[in-house]
């Protein structure tokens, strides 16, 4: 692979170093996010060119814009820290995380109400039954005894006995 020049370089450093801004600031391509593979593209210069490479012996050497990727995933970890959301999908995710745990808590409230809902009604029909069994157990008490009339019915159309109308 042949050399580049110093003014390529330079000019490549410039274009990785606007298209960094551009990220950084929030202004991601259709489809890309804020990563180094974004930052190539944006910038036009290989992705490999920020990663370390071996030499023939076997040793490493950094790569021609490795100081740059370190440089954007420094200022890259500074951002939240700053309150700052870069990549849209970023803040997407973490809305619907505080969304999900939101409705996790009224899903758990909703539960609690439930259970005391049904503890309250098995304990109302109980009574009920209770009530229901009572009535039936007096009414044949009183038939048993003899000494209890009952009120001839109401004629349609009259009051009822003790009303005030």
């Amino acid at each position: 692979m042949a050399r580049i020049s110093a003014e390529t370089r330079a000019r490549n450093e410039e274009a990785i170093r606007a298209a960094m801004d551009r990220l950084l600031k929030g202004d991601l391509p259709h489809g890309g996010s804020c990563d180094l593979k974004t930052l190539a593209t944006e910038a036009g210069v290989t992705r490999t060119a920020f990663y370390p490479k071996k030499n023939r012996d076997g040793t490493t050497r950094p790569g021609p814009y490795q100081h740059l990727a370190e440089e954007f995933e420094r200022r890259l970890r500074t951002l939240p820290d700053a309150g700052e959301v870069v990549d849209p999908r970023i803040a997407q995710i973490e809305r619907l995380k505080a969304k999900v745990a939101d409705l996790k808590e009224r899903l758990a409230q909703r539960d609690e109400t439930v259970a005391e809902l049904t503890t309250f009604k098995e304990l109302a029909v109980s009574r009920l039954a209770a009530q229901h069994d009572e009535i039936v157990r007096l009414r044949e008490q009183a038939a048993a005894l003899g000494n209890v009339r009952r009120l001839p019915a109401a004629r349609p159309g009259t009051a009822p006995y003790g009303s005030c109308s």
